[in-house]
């Protein structure tokens, strides 16, 4: 099933409840990976899948019952995506002053922190050598990867989420796969596989 930009639906309340329970939160999980490999953030991931939940239940009535449910869900995400972070990009940087003077004024500043640091980074540098390799593409390779190999989307309905012609969809899930391949050569030479 594709996509389908339907006019707006009246549905009763009951009929939204039962839309919102039965079509849209079956896919709260594959919402919660597809925004957690956007975001590469746990907290952000959340709020992300929190937006979206929000803005599907506020815009149910555009969508039509019998398509992809999954996939409307998704585009929304991917939107809400792009929005935040087109904001984050104009946005400078803030500073919550607050937070540092309670932090200099609590017993903690006097703690040696500077061993746990390095251990911090250096755990999330340790890992998933795939899910590193994965996370280290550019947003929109890593986004086609996702939704085609791990959401099993179609490229018709890839084409709707992402907003881009098929053919786009198609040569940019091709280079997407290039690219996590020369990633994880050295990890499947050091695995005792041989390039074929």
């Amino acid at each position: 099933m594709e996509i389908e930009d339907a006019p707006n639906q009246h549905y009763s309340d009951l009929e939204k409840g039962e839309i919102f329970n039965n079509e849209f939160l079956p896919h709260i999980h594959s919402m919660y990976n597809f925004g957690y490999r956007l975001t590469l953030d746990r907290d952000d991931a959340k709020d992300l899948v929190q937006d979206t939940y929000f803005k599907a239940f506020r815009f149910i009535e555009s969508f039509q019952r019998g398509t992809n449910a999954k996939a409307w869900l998704f585009r929304i995400l991917k939107n809400s995506f792009i929005n935040d972070y087109r904001k984050k990009v104009k946005e400078p940087n803030k500073v919550d002053y607050q937070e540092v003077e309670t932090y200099y004024n609590s017993e903690d500043v006097d703690r040696q922190i500077t061993q746990d640091l390095r251990v911090d980074a250096l755990k999330d540098m340790i890992g998933d050598e795939i899910s590193n390799a994965l996370n280290a593409l550019d947003v929109d390779f890593r986004t086609v990867i996702i939704l085609c190999d791990l959401e099993g989307f179609k490229y018709e309905e890839m084409a709707k989420i992402l907003d881009i012609p098929i053919g786009t969809v198609r040569s940019r899930l091709h280079r997407a796969r290039q690219l996590l391949k020369e990633k994880l050569s050295e990890y499947a030479k050091s695995m005792g596989y041989k390039n074929t």
